[in-house]
């Protein structure tokens, strides 16, 4: 049976269009069956969701009818599930805190959010700017869910009790539930352990069933058999949402902390959504269109924050639920949306009943399982340990200073560590393998063979304004310290993918300094890119053919001839 393929159409037409109009009935049956699947796991999970950001429960399930109708929409992968997720209600959930609202009154405040970062979502496909959801580097991103799930955790610990904590950040708040275990309320603790025990188990031993669907109806038909004195989510009314016109005044006064949280939203959710699109079209052989998907998601995003839902994005374990249960188009997710509109029609008021115990354990799977990721963390520490502090820094950042804080503090540390990289290029000292014409770094390789009087050096990476000063430093080095006896120095420029002015007046200042220092400087290996600018600023006739090489054996072969015309170059 054929697979049906992507649309081509412009951004601003529906994907729709292009899979309804070529879909076939004999895939309905595998659509609705995944449809129903995911909307078993959505359903449960956008209330927790809701409970994570602090607004009444139903809002999660307005953001989830809008994500997955939306998108089925205007996005372009077939198996992707757009909806509530646990990283992005930390992030609303941060600024709510910020601001000091929660419940209703933070209804105005996450709509803003969600709204915002919408618009930043469509404005990233208009400038095609994709690029920018690798700004977040994997470390800083891992740390931050990270801290954002320990977070999250410790400020449901208290529902699982029927205590109270409270404090300006995760440490004093998880002292001040320590500090409050002596007013443990046994019900609700018996009720929130059996709830853990439930998921967990479920999670564990029967990862088909949908755990937290289980855990609900269980939890709600407990209430209703045993009329058990714990808290409740409270009341949760039938109906549609309603459309809600913002309020420009309440943008303007609480910018600071809204633009932040949308941006934070933008990168986490984009480079979330972008990935897991091109991973799931790599795997059933077909194309997605980046800024589409930056459009749906966008759009996705205005939908939900128009009825004051949270904020949406990919949900990869719905995604992945979508996929294993045998999507083949984007009719799945509007199976799942229709039925999430069902359920706010004719069985919201039953949540009404369903324990805050409960609704904390759901939480606490969800962001324990969906965003610590401890193999990727002690990957980071075996495989570059200064990428496994960046992520400790990160998680560190966000139960100090709050997830919104955290969010910043991610972007300052991806800059950090993008200045890091920059400033500190690898340069390697190369020697030749015998009986080859190959030079390979010194390091690691023993029988590689040096010249007398000869150092050879290749600098890996762009030459350019913060790193010039660098090859400046690792050459008086060589020069003057390790090997005074050094009277050729040789620049490997195979590494040098690109050059900008002040590189090329430090090469031109390089060459001087040889000069006075009765050095010889050559440069082998240089790219088109770097050769045209050289040869602009004058350098290629300031070196000279003789100093400028295709291959860097012949930059040695050249050497070896001025020093003593008998040595044996490198093998030809």
């Amino acid at each position: 049976m054929s697979s049906p393929e992507p649309g081509r159409s412009s951004q601003t037409t529906l994907a729709s269009h292009h899979w309804l109009r070529t879909y076939e009935g004999s895939w309905f049956r595998s659509d609705l069956i995944a449809g129903v699947s995911v909307a078993a796991l959505v359903v449960p999970k956008a209330l927790g969701y809701a409970g994570i950001v602090g607004v009444p429960v139903e809002y999660g399930l307005y953001a989830a009818a809008a994500g997955t109708l939306i998108y089925a929409l205007f996005g372009s992968s077939r198996q992707i599930s757009t909806g509530p997720s646990s990283a992005l209600a930390a992030v609303a959930a941060g600024a709510a805190v910020l601001v000091g609202v929660t419940g209703g009154e933070a209804l105005p405040l996450v709509s803003w959010v969600t709204l915002l970062a919408g618009l930043l979502f469509v404005l990233l496909a208009v400038l095609r700017m994709g690029w920018i959801s690798q700004f977040l580097s994997k470390a800083v991103v891992k740390g931050f869910l990270f801290g954002a799930a320990l977070e999250v955790v410790v400020g449901e610990l208290p529902k699982l009790t029927g205590t109270s904590a409270e404090g300006d950040n995760s440490w004093r708040e998880l002292g001040s539930w320590i500090r409050s275990l002596g007013e443990t309320d046994p019900t609700t603790l018996l009720v929130g352990l059996g709830s853990l025990g439930v998921i967990l188990g479920v999670r564990f031993w029967a990862r088909r069933v949908p755990g937290a669907l289980i855990l609900v109806a269980l939890g709600i038909l407990t209430t209703r058999l045993l009329d058990l004195d714990i808290a409740l989510v409270g009341e949760v009314p039938s109906g549609l949402p309603s459309v809600v016109v913002p309020d420009l005044a309440y943008l303007t006064a609480n910018l600071a902390v809204i633009a932040p949280a949308a941006i934070g939203i933008l990168l986490i959710g984009f480079s979330q959504s972008a990935g897991d699109a091109r991973e799931f079209a790599s795997k059933h052989g077909y194309r997605v269109d980046i800024n589409r998907e930056s459009v749906a998601q966008g759009l996705a995003n205005v939908g939900s924050g128009i009825f004051q839902g949270i904020p949406v994005s990919t949900s990869l374990s719905a995604s992945s639920l979508n996929d294993q249960s045998g999507a083949k188009t984007q009719m799945s997710s509007l199976v799942t949306g229709l039925l999430v509109l069902l359920t706010m029609l004719f069985l919201a008021p039953l949540f009404s009943d369903l324990p805050t115990a409960v609704l904390a354990a759901v939480i606490i799977d969800a962001v324990v399982f969906g965003m610590i990721d401890l193999p990727g963390v002690r990957r980071l520490f075996r495989v570059k340990r200064f990428d496994f502090w960046i992520a400790v820094a990160a998680i560190t950042g966000v139960l100090t200073f709050g997830v919104l804080a955290g969010v910043i503090i991610g972007i300052v540390l991806s800059i950090v560590w993008l200045v890091r990289v920059s400033t500190h290029p690898n340069i390697v000292e190369l020697g030749n393998q015998p009986g080859t014409q190959v030079f390979q770094d010194l390091a690691g390789n023993e029988d590689a063979i040096t010249f007398p009087g000869l150092s050879v050096i290749r600098f890996d990476g762009g030459l350019f304004f913060a790193n010039a000063d660098t090859l400046h430093d690792h050459l008086r080095e060589i020069v003057l310290v390790r090997e005074p006896t050094v009277r050729t120095v040789i620049i490997d420029c195979g590494g040098m993918n690109f050059i900008d002015s002040q590189g090329a007046e430090k090469l031109r200042e390089l060459h001087e300094l040889a000069g006075d220092q009765g050095l010889g400087l050559h440069l082998s290996n240089l790219k088109a890119d770097v050769r045209r600018v050289l040869a602009a600023d004058g350098l290629l006739e300031l070196y000279g053919a003789e100093r400028v090489h295709a291959k860097t054996y012949l930059a040695v072969q050249a050497h070896l001839e001025d020093e003593t015309p008998t040595t044996r170059a490198p093998d030809a």
